[in-house]
């Protein structure tokens, strides 16, 4: 392992990297709880889909691992799959097949694109100011969704608002967001104190302390509001049925007959021929370059991972990794998978190559025999950890020059996005857009690349069309 993942030439340890690899899974175990209650809306069997989402996310990050020696993490991403449960599935009537089959040929295109250096040039494109931006950008959202997902943040009439610690509501959620809040302070004082390991110590207090308040009842367990029990509890015949589910969702998509569209005559091969079967894929394509785009520029700007003309070396080895994990997942049986952004926890806690992933990977692929104990830590409970990492991508904005306007302004938008319209993507749109425009009328015009403007140009075809 030494010599295979240079650690020595990373700066690094067999320990340290393992380390990093068990904060990054523990930091996106979640969505082997999330991903099957979303896509089971479609019509998918929940425990089938857990088990794919566990194998889709070993195989792409073992791929990542061997391929980029990087060490990003993988799995169906959030976003993707609410597209492809509640809009492809639930909304245009599609059967959950076909859009299986729709990742399926994305993955396949993005794999052609990625042999051909599109993807990499794309990357090697963007400018160095807007890179800082999508990692402080990346930062902002994902501290955003650990206090949400922590309840510390809520619904309100003013679009969000702080959690009410009230005596009618401290049983529920009200405790969730004073313990995640708990372990951030803990977490914080470890990284102070320099202790290795802090923001995985901080999930694992952070749980610890739930199951106490749930033992001693001042945590309630309501499913219905969301607060599950925090102890795992283990079933052989659960674990029977959803190996039984999956086996029926592996390599479903390759089943003509089921290729339906609600209240249509139209089936199998048909579809695939008509238009919609263009824009669903190049919907699922469009989010999954960018979203992977926004997280390695994240992630591997925050670790220095950039070399000084701000690309990624390697990066067609983890371009290749998201691609076959891609078609791969479609064939386990889940939506898109993509590279994480929580890969910057293990980031943070001081992984620098693939041997950080392939600790993640086995992890996951563990989780199928453990899953009661994996899916038992809460949302509120990885929420410290997420928040720390976006204190530290936060840094990434000392190297935007807020003096050069053409710059600053573009880069700012792009942090701006990315929290507020809940979108990786998004963000890197309003910042390339703006960056292409007003470079465009400025003496800066002859150095833009022509990238830029097919990026422009793309991306206002999208807003106009989709």
């Amino acid at each position: 392992m030494k010599d295979f993942f240079k650690l020595q030439e990373n700066q690094t340890t067999r320990s340290r990297e393992m380390l990093a690899g068990l904060t990054t899974f523990l930091a996106m175990a979640y969505i082997l709880a999330v991903n099957p209650n979303i896509l089971s809306a479609s019509g998918m069997p929940a425990g089938g889909v857990f088990f794919a989402t566990a194998m889709a996310a070993f195989f792409g990050t073992c791929l990542m691992a061997f391929l980029s020696n990087y060490p990003f993490a993988l799995a169906p991403g959030m976003g993707l799959n609410a597209y492809f449960a509640y809009t492809v599935v639930l909304g245009m009537g599609y059967s959950w097949q076909f859009a299986l089959l729709a990742v399926f040929v994305e993955g396949l295109i993005f794999l052609a694109l990625s042999l051909t250096k599109v993807r990499e040039s794309i990357f090697n494109c963007i400018p160095l100011p807007l890179k800082s931006a999508v990692s402080v950008g990346i930062g902002l959202f994902i501290a955003f969704i650990a206090l949400q997902s922590a309840h510390i943040i809520v619904d309100a009439p003013t679009l969000v608002s702080f959690q009410s610690f009230s005596k009618s509501n401290i049983t529920g959620h009200g405790i969730c967001a004073i313990l995640a809040l708990v372990g951030t302070l803990a977490t914080a004082w470890g990284l102070h104190k320099g202790i290795r390991g802090a923001i995985l110590y901080g999930i694992l207090l952070t749980w610890i302390l739930g199951i106490i308040a749930q033992l001693i009842g001042l945590y309630v367990v309501d499913p219905e509001i969301g607060c599950f029990s925090l102890l795992p509890s283990f079933s052989l015949n659960t674990f029977r049925d959803s190996f039984r589910q999956f086996t029926h969702l592996f390599g479903a998509l390759f089943q003509p007959a089921e290729w339906t569209l609600r209240d249509s005559e139209i089936t199998g091969w048909a579809l695939v021929k008509s238009f919609n079967f263009i824009i669903i894929m190049f919907a699922f394509m469009f989010v999954d370059i960018f979203d992977t785009m926004g997280t390695l520029i994240g992630v591997s700007t925050k670790a220095n991972m950039l070399d000084k003309d701000g690309k990624l070396p390697r990066i067609r080895g983890a371009l290749l990794s998201d691609s076959i994990a891609t078609s791969a997942g479609a064939i386990f049986g889940t939506s898109t998978v993509t590279t994480f952004v929580e890969s910057a926890s293990g980031v943070a806690e001081g992984g620098r190559t693939g041997l950080t992933a392939l600790t993640t990977a086995f992890l996951f692929l563990i989780s199928l025999l453990f899953a009661p104990i994996f899916l038992a830590i809460p949302g509120f409970a990885t929420a410290p950890a997420l928040i720390i990492v976006g204190f530290y991508m936060l840094s990434g904005v000392t190297k935007i020059d807020f003096n050069n306007y053409l710059d600053a302004i573009p880069a700012y938008l792009t942090i701006l996005i990315m929290p507020f319209a809940y979108s990786i993507s998004e963000g890197i749109c309003a910042g390339v857009i703006s960056w292409t425009v007003l470079n465009f009328f400025s003496p800066r015009r002859k150095d833009i690349n022509p990238l830029m403007y097919v990026l422009t140009i793309l991306f206002l075809a999208k807003y106009a069309l989709l």
